[in-house]
């Protein structure tokens, strides 16, 4: 079912072999038509974030067949509906993401799978909407479905300033827990204002000087952080991370849960998500707005090869609304 019938052809973000930016090609492809379960969404804005970067460079945990369409989180609006689809309807205004493979928002026109969006919250326009998704359903994941935090307890969450970890902390301090974070100096004031208690410069301090028998580490970072942070935990406490396995031989001699996982976005987690925003209890932080044709600048900026601001990277297709 069409609103009104969609081009032949959309411009879409493609790669056909992985590598750096330069192998990110703007291109017309025939726009797709949705399958059952699926909508297909005229684009206003998509997302841009770092599991971008990792499947153009070949790094994706997850099969990604070549050629592909970039992009996952998206908002925009239905353009049609695919056989078993309730709930939606053309002309409904949406944010999601389109697949659990990541791929195809960074176009005109994407299908997605109707499971994995739902109404745009109604107090943001698209490109707000549209840096939301994946970030923070991954923060309420890991910190509600994973760690299992609850009021009263204590979680350090690391990385705080960065998208997921910004959503960790408001998230945690919204459910009435004890917040601990790490940041940079200069995000000492940002991180601080989301509702951390107390916010660790991880350049000039040490986190185990002021994280001690926390219930909770959501570790954003990886590496010699992830390692470091079984001393912090509390018998029984939870390391989860949406970054690298933790150690599990390490977790068993400490008597705690560890686990990886990988976000997976639904409408209820969205609906919930929407809900907080349009109540106020959740900020969104654009970082950067770009058009389509400067997505290789945002891949820049994701590979740190040229300067970004703090916050999400959106690309917008069209004039938010």
């Amino acid at each position: 079912m069409f609103t009104t019938m969609p081009p032949s052809s959309t411009d879409a973000a493609r790669v056909h072999r992985f590598g750096s930016p330069d192998v990110i090609t703007i291109e017309k492809v025939p726009v797709p038509l949705p399958g059952p379960g699926e909508v297909l969404v005229r684009v206003a804005a998509a997302g841009v974030g770092p599991w971008d970067a990792w499947i153009r460079a070949g790094k994706s945990v997850l099969p990604q067949p070549l050629p592909l369409t970039l992009g996952s989180d998206l908002a925009g609006t239905v353009a049609a509906v695919g056989p078993e689809v309730t709930g939606l309807a053309p002309g409904a205004a949406v944010f999601g993401v389109t697949n659990r493979r990541f791929t195809g928002a960074h176009a005109d026109y994407a299908v997605a799978q109707a499971r994995m969006v739902t109404r745009k919250p109604l107090r943001f326009d698209d490109v707000q909407a549209a840096s939301v998704p994946v970030i923070a359903v991954t923060a309420w994941q890991a910190l509600f479905d994973q760690a299992q935090l609850e009021a009263g307890q204590t979680v350090l969450v690391h990385g705080a300033a960065g998208g997921v970890g910004a959503y960790a902390v408001q998230l945690a301090r919204r459910s009435r827990a004890c917040v601990i974070a790490t940041a940079s100096a200069k995000d000492r004031d940002f991180v601080r204002n989301l509702g951390a208690d107390v916010v660790v410069d991880y350049r000039s301090e040490r986190f185990e000087d002021a994280a001690k028998d926390v219930d909770a580490v959501i570790d954003l970072v990886g590496g010699d952080t992830q390692a470091r942070s079984f001393a912090v935990l509390k018998p029984r406490g939870a390391l989860v991370s949406a970054v690298s396995p933790p150690d599990q031989e390490e977790a068993a001699r400490r008597g705690v849960r560890a686990s990886f996982f990988l976000v997976d976005v639904t409408t209820a987690h969205l609906d919930r998500i929407a809900a907080l925003l349009d109540a106020g209890e959740l900020s969104v932080d654009i970082g950067a707005v770009l058009p389509l044709a400067e997505v290789r600048g945002a891949h820049e900026m994701l590979d740190g090869t040229r300067p970004r601001p703090r916050g999400k990277i959106v690309l917008a297709m069209a004039p938010s609304r």
